[in-house]
């Protein structure tokens, strides 16, 4: 009698793991898939944060949901804006590495130093994913009624756009005091071929 309730339960096991492997190998082909088409997978995240507005505007509570959402998407944004290794601590890097004259990853501190690609501490396509995540999750916390904490919406608001605005202002300025610019298509030079 042991035997078969031990048998039935790895049977069972063995049916749920292939369930929820075939589930897994869709997500990743779905995401695979959506990889190249980034306009229309933001457009979609857009989507979905425009409507968990709708839903926070019109159902006027769970604007704790709402703060939380607002906070790890600036964090989220703040990682995707900085390197992956930050300049303030190249010095102490190339200290303790004084063999290696510059790692993966390193922007230049100075004029003389050789051109390396900005390579983001967050890349575009993980920032994408979890934002969307992070909304999706948001969307479904609004429909539970022991969420709605009762606050007034008015400071956390003004809370967040203070928040928003020192830390894109030292963002910024670390920006433009190492002379890095995170963006692909704006302030690279363009040379013209001389045909």
């Amino acid at each position: 009698m042991m035997d078969d309730s031990s048998e039935g339960a790895q049977a069972l096991s063995t049916r749920a793991s292939g369930l929820f492997g075939g589930l897994q190998v869709h997500y990743q082909t779905l995401l695979d898939k959506s990889t190249p088409h980034s306009g229309a997978r933001w457009g979609v995240t857009g989507s979905l944060l425009l409507l968990f507005f709708l839903r926070i505007i019109f159902a006027q509570g769970w604007f704790i949901i709402c703060y939380a959402l607002g906070i790890y998407l600036l964090n989220l944004f703040l990682a995707f804006l900085t390197p992956k290794i930050d300049p303030e601590m190249a010095e102490e890097i190339a200290e303790v590495e004084a063999a290696n004259e510059s790692g993966p990853g390193l922007l230049p501190v100075k004029n003389d130093d050789e051109f390396r690609p900005f390579i983001r501490r967050l890349p575009e396509f993980k920032f994408w994913l979890n934002a969307t995540k992070a909304v999706l999750l948001s969307l479904v916390c609004s429909f539970f009624e022991f969420l709605d904490i009762p606050v007034y919406w008015p400071i956390l608001l003004f809370y967040w756009f203070f928040l928003f605005a020192i830390t894109m202002r030292r963002q910024i300025e670390h920006m433009i005091k190492y002379r890095y610019l995170p963006f692909t298509n704006f302030g690279k030079r363009r040379y013209n071929r001389g045909n």
